[in-house]
């Protein structure tokens, strides 16, 4: 098997950087790169164990600078997209700059490149607007509800989104982008609508069991996502662990990609 190059923008972020280390680790399999918008991490970065990215394998380009990020593209066969504002919070100007441009940005320069696949880390916040109708209503509220898993019917990939603010929205605009390169440039796009990863690795309370993603559940289906066969042209997969009361479905990643979860929220709940 031929050794992939592997870029993974946003590498010093929480999930990139997790995945840059698993696959680091695997010299035999991957030649693996990291873009950054500085040298080193953040304060906040440093203080979560990150494995830093040697010299040689890193690509200083900020998502707005359009020629940074082709430089970093250049002999990569895959793209590991994680690099965007995590959460919207600092206004709709870095949700435009980041998200919006940015991945345009992303995926142009990777089909400029001759990319061959590009993983696009969505969301499953595209599909929040679910939760005014029951059982999503409950499984999503911040208090506890009891609720049977019984009488869950996951959201599934091809329900429409319904996001309800501008990060969910640019995560959806991300995935129409995916899915136009996958079926006009023939890129092989894969849409990854990750769940909640968190520093800690341990679900926060009552209304994680909805929403719970381990990061070694979530690093396991990225790995799967870049191993994907070849005639794999467009997906979408929900990134989350075995939840018990998981208000999306991962069956289909299960199905698609040999996804197994090692975890679940109810596991590490009272």
């Amino acid at each position: 098997m031929a050794i992939q190059k592997v870029l993974i923008t946003g590498a010093y972020g929480l999930i990139g950087n997790l995945v840059y280390a698993q696959l680091a680790g695997q010299p035999a399999r991957y030649d693996v790169y990291g873009t950054a918008r500085r040298p080193r991490p953040s304060q906040r970065a440093e203080e979560m164990e990150t494995c830093l990215i040697p010299d040689e394998k890193l690509r200083i380009a900020d998502l707005t600078d359009f020629a940074a990020m082709q430089r970093a593209m250049q002999g990569m066969d895959v793209v590991v997209h994680m690099a965007a504002d995590p959460s919207g919070i600092p206004g709709w100007d870095s949700v435009l700059n980041n998200n919006i441009i940015g991945s345009y940005h992303m995926f142009e320069a990777s089909r400029l490149a001759g990319v061959k696949r590009v993983l696009y880390a969505s969301s499953n916040q595209v599909s929040f607007g679910y939760r005014d109708q029951e059982p999503f209503k409950s499984l999503l509220a911040p208090e506890a509800r009891e609720v049977d898993p019984r009488d869950i019917r996951p959201i599934d990939p091809t329900q429409p989104t319904r996001p309800l603010n501008f990060y969910a929205c640019s995560k959806v605009f991300g995935e129409g982008l995916a899915h136009m390169y996958a079926y006009t440039h023939g890129l092989s796009c894969i849409v990854l609508r990750i769940g909640w990863v968190l520093g800690d690795d341990q679900p926060p309370g009552h209304f994680a069991r909805a929403v719970w993603c381990s990061q070694r559940d979530c690093v396991q289906l990225v790995e799967l996502a870049i191993n994907a066969p070849d005639s794999l042209r467009f997906d979408i997969f929900y990134v989350q662990s075995a939840n018990a009361h998981n208000f999306v479905d991962i069956q289909h990643a299960k199905d698609v990609l040999g996804y197994a979860p090692q975890d679940s929220a109810e596991n590490h709940l009272p």
